[in-house]
């Protein structure tokens, strides 16, 4: 069986939401690039998955050698900069003259398109962060973007058998969420809530906000 490989660009909120996909919580963070997109310099990351490069991406805001990612007392500060001088994550930059990959872009086929499963509540989305196969290498990052008129939130995840099949596993929010983090301590009983905050003892969620609804969420159809 023949197996479509493509790249598919999916753009961010705003500059923040990559510096926050790139470095927030990672112990290494991932390499960025930046490169002409119809007519605009743009800056992103990509996520690999089994026959598909989903790169995000926002327009560049300024020129520069790495995103630079801290939180001050609750505050994100996000910027690109020259050099690594202060205490903060840095990610990369990579500026590219040609395309970063040679897949071909939007097929009319996503082979690697999510199945949509809805999750009862935000307690159950967090705990599916846990991977017990690799504890030590989780993946925390959720997605929130439009839909139907509101917001979703999800987490992605991987059935490997002799195919690989994704699932967008979401939940139904009342509005846009406006804080980056999703703040839970389900050993204690509690609720997950937003937050802006570290507090100690603590697991945290980063946000990463997509602009607009895409078909490889599955949420379309």
């Amino acid at each position: 069986m023949s197996i479509t490989q493509n790249e598919y660009y999916v753009e961010l909120s705003s500059f923040d939401d990559l510096a926050r996909f790139t470095c927030a919580l990672q112990e290494y963070p991932k390499r960025v690039y930046s490169q002409e997109l119809d007519g605009t310099r743009i800056i992103s990351s990509s996520l690999t998955l089994a026959n598909t490069l989903l790169i995000f991406y926002t327009p560049i805001l300024k020129s520069g050698r790495y995103v630079s990612y801290q939180v001050d007392s609750g505050k994100e500060i996000c910027d690109i900069v020259e050099s690594t001088k202060t205490n903060s994550n840095y990610a990369p930059i990579v500026h590219m003259e040609s395309k970063i990959s040679s897949l071909p872009v939007k097929s009319k086929k996503i082979s690697d398109q999510f199945h949509p499963i809805q999750v009862k509540d935000l307690g159950s989305l967090a705990r599916l962060t846990y991977d017990p196969e690799f504890p030590d290498e989780q993946n925390l990052t959720l997605f929130a973007l439009p839909h139907n008129k509101s917001w979703v939130m999800g987490y992605i995840t991987s059935l490997e058998m002799d195919e690989v099949y994704y699932n967008f596993n979401y939940v139904e929010l009342d509005s846009e969420p406006t804080k980056h983090f999703v703040k839970y301590q389900g050993n204690q009983g509690q609720d997950p809530e937003f937050s802006d905050n570290f507090d100690h003892g603590y697991s945290y969620l980063p946000i990463v906000k997509i602009k607009s609804e895409h078909s490889i969420f599955g949420l379309s159809e």
